[in-house]
């Protein structure tokens, strides 16, 4: 392994792209869950995966509930 993969070998979220978590959190849950858990108008009003990564892109807070919700998704699921 390169020294970058090995990098964060205890970071769940190390390689895992902020697109595949969403796509794994509206499969999972969908998009009125993902609104009830994370309070963003972009999972509420005429959602989709590239406004609301648009969104979380640039907001720090928004994408640190998405990833703590994608952590607690994982623990749940045994991954």
């Amino acid at each position: 392994m390169s020294e970058s993969q090995n990098s964060q070998p205890n970071n769940p979220l190390h390689g895992v792209k902020l697109a595949n978590i969403l796509e794994t959190l509206v499969d999972k849950y969908g998009w009125e869950h993902m609104f009830f858990k994370v309070n963003i108008n972009c999972f509420k009003h005429d959602p989709s995966i590239k406004s609301s990564l648009v969104f979380l892109r640039r907001t720090p807070w928004a994408r640190a509930k998405v990833e703590e919700m994608y952590l607690e998704y994982l623990k749940k699921s045994g991954r």
